[in-house]
């Protein structure tokens, strides 16, 4: 009698540990729904007047959302790449030592503001305060100038902006009067 009623309470003790795991385990895991739940923006959720979402709901709608950000997240690295190999062409034609002769310069025209590129070797500087001069006689206002020096060649930035929008600034007559400073010697007339 004694051997059955000590089986009988470890088999009614091992039932009530299973079934206190079991419990616990629905508990963490309902939890984790919430959580996840949680996560989800309100914008996506259903409006607060329909019933509350259960579970399954709630792990097909994070199901979705976590699709729809797989997808953005794709795209996004599509338009990084895209704009990292457009970036990378455009300093490729900075690169061509040998196609082009330096001194380089381009302009961009920002609306209300303009960007001033200028490359130039080593052995052919010119002075920064005079380009940042023509910007000023023209309209401009210069708001920030940076050069830095890689390999054999300088690469000056500068950033302006218009002193009055309405008056402008005339951007192929700026870069008619520094292309003529900054041309190389060589196509000087010796007359000048």
């Amino acid at each position: 009698m004694k051997k059955r009623l000590a089986a009988s309470t470890i088999d009614d003790s091992t039932k009530l540990d299973r079934k206190t795991i079991e419990r616990n385990r629905r508990i963490h895991m309902k939890s984790l729904c919430h959580q996840l739940a949680s996560l989800i923006p309100p914008n996506l959720k259903p409006p607060k007047s329909k019933l509350m979402l259960g579970q399954q709901d709630q792990l097909d709608l994070a199901a979705r959302y976590i699709k729809h950000m797989r997808e953005r997240i794709e795209k996004l690295k599509r338009q990084k790449e895209q704009a990292m190999l457009n970036q990378s062409s455009e300093r490729k034609m900075f690169d061509k030592n040998d196609e082009t002769k330096l001194p380089i310069l381009e302009l961009r025209d920002l609306g209300s503001g303009i960007e001033v590129m200028l490359v130039s070797g080593l052995n052919k500087t010119f002075m920064l305060y005079e380009v940042i001069s023509v910007l000023e006689e023209e309209g401009a206002e210069v708001v920030t100038a940076s050069f830095s020096t890689v390999g054999d060649k300088l690469f000056y930035v500068v950033h302006a902006q218009v002193k009055i929008s309405r008056v402008g600034v005339e951007t192929t007559r700026v870069k008619d009067r520094l292309q003529e400073f900054i041309a190389p010697l060589e196509i000087w007339p010796e007359d000048v």
